[in-house]
C-alpha cells in the first residue's frame, strides 16, 4: 500500500533537514503591516522577489559604507 503525500513529504523533510539548515538560513523578522503591504505591493508591480530586494538593499547599505 502507497503512503500518503504528506507522509511520505514529512520522511523527506526530516532526511533533509540538515542539509537545508546548512544551505539556507530564515530570519524570523516581523515589519508592521503597513510597510510590508506597501513593499510586497512594490516587489509584485516590478516583479522583484523578497530575497531580491534584501540583497539591492544590502549592497546598498555596503556602498554607503565604504563613502
Amino acid at each position: 500500500m502507497e503512503k500518503s503525500r504528506s507522509a511520505k513529504d514529512k520522511r523527506y523533510e526530516e532526511a533533509h533537514k540538515q542539509e537545508r539548515k546548512a544551505k539556507n538560513m530564515i530570519w524570523g523578522t516581523s515589519v508592521p503591516r503597513e510597510k510590508a503591504v506597501e513593499i510586497n505591493e512594490f516587489l509584485h508591480r516590478f516583479g522583484y522577489t523578497k530575497v531580491q530586494l534584501i540583497e539591492a538593499g544590502y549592497q546598498a547599505l555596503l556602498d554607503n559604507a565604504k563613502k
